[in-house]
């Protein structure tokens, strides 16, 4: 068999066990080439191939994802609002919210679009009825871990897995007009009440909430915009940065500055989920430290 059949069976056992599920990105030529051991043209290959039988398609704005597999046909009597807001979720994962409508939705479903105005009355409202399914994927355990410092972790990690899972949500949710949902208080619920515990009144609270909930999010949107401009330019961030490098080294030539010792230094890969876990414990850290100063 040759290299790139047996990279393009790997990746397809590994669609069919549901370790790539759809909606997700493939490995990049990049990573499949590190992965495999093998060319960047034989990677390319692999991609091809891939998209050629039907496994993956290239989403604008979003890179090279898994096809979600056929539907079966139903009756029209079996529309209802589950089954849409089911079809608009497959459709963002795989194409971006952008690309969600009532239309499009209603072609993937193969019904009228005014069909589904009888159990969702607005695009408005699917996109809510989208955030809260996905939201509630992931649940937090019956028994709560005992420190609060633990407990503020999960809810983190949670949040963050939902997020890494669906790309279009960071950019769905809202700090300052904050969707009401039953699964999105049930999160809030969490860790408000993990502070209550400690005995933080309710404005305190309520900002350490929004603050780890902003820094999720806020890492969370550079996801979807790593993987526009990978889909944009070819390149993913190593790629860029290594592009980078003569002009950086021509603004700091002859100077000692931090960035121009930064400049000359071994070069790192540069990991959203490390960014994530680094942030993480260091917010966690300022907690734990503006805890001890007020005696909590």
């Amino acid at each position: 068999m040759a290299p790139y059949r047996r990279i393009v069976e790997e990746l397809k056992q590994r669609i069919a066990e549901g370790t790539l599920q759809p909606g997700d990105r493939v490995p990049s030529a990049r990573s499949i080439a590190r992965e495999w051991g093998v060319a960047i043209a034989t990677a390319t290959k692999v991609l091809a191939a891939l998209g050629q039988e039907g496994m993956t398609r290239a989403v604008p704005g979003v890179g090279t994802v898994v096809v979600a597999a056929a539907a079966e046909p139903r009756k029209a009597g079996e529309l209802g609002k589950e089954r849409i807001v089911e079809a608009a979720i497959g459709i963002a994962d795989a194409e971006g919210l952008d690309a969600l409508s009532m239309r499009r939705v209603a072609t993937h479903l193969g019904v009228a679009t005014m069909s589904l105005y009888r159990y969702i009355p607005s695009k408005e409202e699917l996109v809510l009825q989208m955030i809260d399914r996905v939201l509630g994927e992931e649940r937090f355990p019956d028994q709560a871990p005992e420190g609060w410092r633990e407990r503020l972790e999960l809810a983190a990690r949670l949040l963050w897995t939902v997020f890494r899972r669906h790309r279009w949500l960071a950019g769905a949710m809202t700090v300052s007009r904050p969707q009401l949902l039953p699964n999105a208080l049930a999160y809030a619920e969490w860790v408000l009440a993990t502070l209550d515990a400690v005995g933080l009144d309710a404005g305190a609270r309520l900002y350490v909430h929004i603050t780890m909930f902003s820094f999720t999010r806020g890492v969370a949107l550079s996801l979807a915009e790593e993987a526009e401009a990978e889909q944009e330019t070819g390149i993913d961030a190593d790629e860029w940065m290594e592009m980078q490098a003569p002009a950086l080294e021509a603004l700091t030539r002859g100077g000692n500055s931090a960035v121009a010792r930064l400049a000359g230094a071994e070069s790192f890969d540069f990991d959203l989920e490390e960014l994530f876990e680094f942030g993480l414990a260091r917010l966690l850290d300022g907690v734990e430290a503006w805890l001890n100063r007020r005696g909590l």
